[in-house]
């Protein structure tokens, strides 16, 4: 099987042809795959029809899959999540003032699949099953490249920085919205390193988004203040790639790395399916003493 990729942008994003990830892959072809993931941070692949079933399979085979948070609608503990405005149990839309409306808005927010959790995740894979005519586009934005156009200085000083990540602190963001109990019980405060080195090609990037709430040991607005600048850094749109869905859109990015967003659409209007499976990481990126580890 031969690989065609197509890079998307300078910095980020390769879009690739020629492989079916529906049906079963070889262990070198999984192999070269991840190797364009370490290169690119993003990889997106089209018209691939997947169900729950092949898109579990396939994310399988990247390692160990993490399962969903409580969700009031039931949800919650499956490897694959339903990004949506459809109610799966009414197969309609949800009315505009739905709780999971709102805390889709959170989406809309620059952040990173899973930093609330001890060991972070690996990557994201998106299937787009029914995607709207107009919006919802899901923009990714380097860390990588925006960390290694910073100034030594500026990079030093973010060396051994360690920050806490807080699922109910990113809600807490999100404008008439309340976090379920449950959730915020399943999901603590957890401590990550700032800055995370890729462990197979030894490139560094900062390591922010929405649920990055504030430095260990600084005050806190002066954490959280820093935190958003690294955020404004690597969203200028030279380090962006925007993602502009066609139905059955595949798309996988890189959480170690990356951060990404959902953009607004007419959620009254237009139904919006997205099947998300997420690939756990491989470690802590924090050691027990509290201190950022090198490599994670």
């Amino acid at each position: 099987m031969e690989l065609s990729l197509r890079k998307a942008t300078e910095h980020i994003g390769t879009e690739i042809d020629g492989v079916d990830l529906t049906q079963p892959l070889d262990d070198a072809t999984i192999s070269e795959l991840k190797t364009a993931l370490d290169e690119h941070s993003v990889l997106v692949f089209r018209d691939q029809r997947f169900d729950d079933n092949t898109q579990t399979a396939f994310s399988a085979q990247w390692g160990a899959l993490e399962t969903t948070v409580y969700k009031r609608e039931g949800d919650g503990g499956v490897p694959v999540a339903n990004i949506t405005n459809v109610d799966f149990r009414t197969d309609s839309i949800f009315p505009p003032d739905h709780p999971r409306l709102k805390s889709n808005t959170g989406n809309e927010m620059w952040h990173t699949d899973s930093s609330f959790k001890p060991v972070p995740s690996y990557c994201s894979m998106l299937s787009g099953r029914e995607v709207p005519p107009v919006g919802a586009d899901t923009q990714f934005a380097s860390c990588r490249a925006a960390y290694e156009a910073l100034p030594e200085a500026e990079r030093l000083r973010l060396d051994g920085l360690v920050a806490e990540h807080n699922y109910g602190y990113s809600r807490s963001l999100v404008k008439e919205y309340e976090a379920p109990r449950e959730t915020l019980e399943e999901v603590p405060p957890v401590l990550h390193a700032v800055v995370r080195t890729n462990p197979t090609t030894g490139r560094k990037n900062f390591y922010t988004g929405s649920h990055a709430s504030h430095i260990i040991g600084w005050p806190v607005e002066k954490g959280r203040q820093l935190l958003r600048d690294l955020v404004a850094k690597a969203s200028q749109p030279k380090f962006v790639y925007v993602h502009q869905w066609q139905p059955f859109d595949f798309v996988i990015w890189d959480n170690r790395s990356v951060l990404h967003r959902g953009t607004p659409y007419d959620s009254a209007r237009y139904r919006r399916v997205m099947h998300r499976t997420t690939v756990a990481g491989s470690g802590p990126t924090v050691s027990e003493t509290g201190d950022a580890l090198a490599v994670a």
